[in-house]
């Protein structure tokens, strides 16, 4: 599978402290081999992310990506549970 990273997500992962880098690009592996592996509690979006989803990346972290094709990832945000979800 390969993963795209929007410009907008690049920015957000930057402001993110080391070791929550650290836990995205782990999680991001675990993603890599197994996109719906339990720890990363894949799931669908409703609302403003209706049709995208969302894996856990580590405490209220949260990633959000579409799949753009069959084997193309496209992370577009990752933040905070409530930064993301609030209107």
């Amino acid at each position: 599978m390969k993963v795209v990273f929007h410009q907008n997500f690049k920015k957000q992962y930057r402001k993110l402290r080391k070791n929550q880098q650290q836990k995205f690009d782990d999680q991001l592996s675990i993603f890599l081999e197994n996109p719906f592996d339990p720890l990363l509690n894949n799931h669908p979006l409703q609302g403003k992310y209706e049709g995208f989803r969302s894996i856990n990346v580590g405490g209220d972290l949260r990633a959000i990506y579409e799949m753009a094709e069959k084997d193309i990832a496209y992370f577009i945000a990752i933040d905070t549970h409530s930064k993301l979800y609030s209107t």
